[in-house]
């Protein structure tokens, strides 16, 4: 990671404003570069000096390699342990900024805080909701939720419109899409004064998928707005986190794009609930530790944001990569690349790290994770093509390398424990692969001091964070729940990580080998996976799991069998595992229990009661006729004009 951010001496400035005050933003800048040049270094120089150590540790206690396979291993070590101390350091920047128990906000924070979410009426902003493909009831039931929760903060809801922007090509789904924003339509009218306006707009080409999608409405709409609200087909934001968004974007001109944290939420499978709980309870201080050493030099995730549209409009277009596919060719994830060529004009991309009232959800099952993550995979190695462009910023350069370097990571950490385990069947000895604990001398109790502490450092620091609180304990359920439910969270961990690692290392292989992935859109119910699927989709975990096995049978070391057992056991029960895990039934028989509980589940939140309670509601007949393909009787009351009609 690049130390010194960049200086831009044309950052923009506030309309009209006179010399003195452009002498005093500078000034602020200059301080604000100081700041972040030490706060980067406060994390650069123990990351780089614990992996040193590291290293040091390792050489010392095996030795100078006496071959190549020796050497490999040492060298994929050192590397994967590299990655795995900036992770831990992060964790621990993160909870001394976080204050082991106070916080201390930023600037922008304070303000949020100080803010009534209220319009001013100084600016209109559109909230859009991008969708493609996607279940158009559960998409228009999350607006009719937003909606009344901006009508909940008063005023007339003239200042900020409901746009939910279609890249659907299913006729079907299509026609499902319309009935539904027909139904909002007349749902609105005799739903009470106070909500904004509703639109609907569905593009005839949806070339650049999301970000084509953004861009055609900032081309059309954006000349009529301020500021827009990105949110994603499974995002929830409440009226008062979009009003304060717009409220302080309006007080600091200098800002082009404030990002918030969204938590998972809304799911009732087993493997969603464990990952909603494992997300809040170990997000927090990795997202404290961001904001403190990004600053202005912020990322953009894609949704859950508010951006400034003729500053987006202006300088976040997208290039054609040159090549094709898969690493060339239209860019997939765009999102950090936006947030880059903003920060490059010179605005200012700020993070939020505990704005509530904003959530999405996940993936409700293993296989659609890794499908997901597949498509992740493919679109930040992409990034190798953008990262070396001129004009970006050290923190948009370092956003861009860490997407890319956490994709790498995978295929070291396969490599590692692949060459570790067949160094360990020629020499009876673990090696490295024990991370030093089965060696003797200082050496060795130094490098199984430093490699334990690498490796546990982030979870105990979160578990740490929470513990400490009587308030952040209470929102998981109290200490005991808490405690039970991140044994479990980790027993769990412990069987899904071979299995993703593999699986991302497989991702990253096939990308530079060529294959290009499709960008369907995702499934988003709780879903149950069939014994098929997951056999299947999971043949090179059972694979990898057997010849384990089979190899370790053939070394015949009790020892090496033993430390490898959980390895194998995780490979060859991934299918098992997915389909257990994919069951909503287990899933809310853990929350009675009171297991893997978060805020979400224990103060829940006005829009997540309402949402759950529209999902859970049996279908209207609007809905039922849209299951079967016909028009309510209502829709003839929607004309074209009032679905094309631009805002008021």
């Amino acid at each position: 990671m690049s130390l010194a951010p960049s200086s831009h001496d044309a950052v923009p400035a506030a309309p009209g404003a006179d010399l003195a005050q452009r002498q005093e933003t500078q000034q602020e800048m200059q301080q604000e570069a100081a700041s972040l040049r030490r706060r980067r270094l406060a994390l650069f120089l123990p990351t780089v000096a614990t992996a040193l150590a590291l290293a040091a540790a390792a050489l010392a206690g095996t030795g100078v390699p006496d071959g190549p396979l020796e050497a490999a291993v040492l060298a994929l070590f050192c590397l994967a342990m590299a990655w795995q101390s900036y992770i831990a350091w992060t964790y621990l920047y993160g909870a001394v900024a976080a204050g082991l128990g106070t916080r201390v906000m930023s600037r922008v924070e304070r303000q949020a805080a100080a803010i009534a979410p209220q319009a001013s009426g100084r600016s209109r902003t559109a909230a859009v909701v991008a969708i493609h493909a996607e279940d158009a009831a559960a998409v228009f039931a999350a607006v009719r939720v937003m909606a009344r929760s901006l009508a909940r903060t008063g005023g007339d809801g003239r200042d900020l419109d409901l746009f939910v922007l279609s890249d659907t090509r299913d006729p079907e789904i299509a026609a499902a899409e319309e009935r539904e924003f027909a139904g909002i339509q007349v749902w609105r009218e005799g739903a009470g004064p106070g909500l904004p306006a509703i639109r609907y707009r569905r593009r005839q080409e949806n070339s650049g998928r999301k970000a084509g999608n953004i861009g055609e409405f900032c081309a059309t709409y954006g000349h009529q707005y301020d500021f827009m609200i990105v949110l994603d087909a499974d995002s929830l934001m409440t009226g008062a986190a979009m009003r304060r968004l717009v409220r302080l974007m309006e007080d600091n001109p200098r800002t082009g794009l404030i990002q918030t944290v969204s938590y998972a939420a809304g799911r009732d499978t087993l493997f969603a609930r464990i990952q909603q709980f494992a997300v809040r309870l170990y997000a927090p201080l990795s997202i404290r530790a961001l904001e403190t050493w990004q600053g202005p030099d912020g990322g953009y995730w894609g949704h859950n944001a508010i951006l400034r549209i003729a500053a987006f409009a202006e300088n976040a277009e997208l290039p054609v990569l040159p090549g094709r596919a898969p690493l060339g060719g239209e860019i997939l994830c765009h999102d950090t690349v936006e947030g880059a060529f903003l920060r490059r004009a010179g605005w200012e991309l700020r993070l939020l790290p505990e704005e509530p009232g904003t959530w999405e959800e996940m993936p409700t099952n293993l296989t659609d994770l890794l499908g997901r993550e597949r498509r992740w995979c493919q679109g930040n190695l992409q990034h190798l093509g953008i990262i070396r462009l001129p004009g970006l910023t050290a923190g948009s350069r370092w956003h861009l390398g860490a997407g890319i370097l956490s994709y790498l990571a995978s295929p070291v950490w396969v490599a590692f424990l692949g060459l570790g385990t067949w160094q360990a069947i020629r020499s009876g000895d673990l090696g490295l692969i024990a991370y030093g604990l089965t060696g003797e001398g200082p050496a060795a109790a130094i490098l199984a001091a430093l490699s334990l502490t690498v490796l546990a450092l982030p979870k105990l620091l979160s578990l740490g964070h929470v513990l400490l609180s009587p308030e952040r304990r209470a929102a998981f359920g109290g200490t005991r729940n808490l405690l039970v439910s991140a044994a479990l969270e980790q027993a769990l961990w412990v069987l899904l990580w071979p299995v993703m690692t593999l699986f991302n290392a497989g991702a990253v292989a096939t990308t530079f080998a060529g294959r290009v992935v499709r960008w369907d859109s995702q499934v988003r119910d709780d879903r149950r996976v069939p014994w098929s699927e997951a056999c299947r989709l999971q043949a090179d975990s059972l694979v990898a799991g057997i010849v384990l096995a089979a190899a370790l049978a053939y070394a015949a070391d009790p020892w090496l069998a033993l430390w490898m057992a959980p390895l194998v056991l995780a490979l060859v029960a991934s299918p098992a595992l997915s389909v257990l895990t994919s069951r909503a039934d287990l899933g809310q028989a853990a929350r009675r229990r009171g297991l893997f509980l978060t805020i979400d589940d224990t103060a829940q939140a006005p829009e997540l009661r309402d949402l759950a309670m529209a999902r859970a509601a049996p279908p209207s007949p609007a809905r039922a006729q849209s299951v079967r393909g016909e028009a309510p009787v209502w829709l003839a009351t929607a004309t074209d004009d009032a679905k094309a009609s631009p805002p008021r």
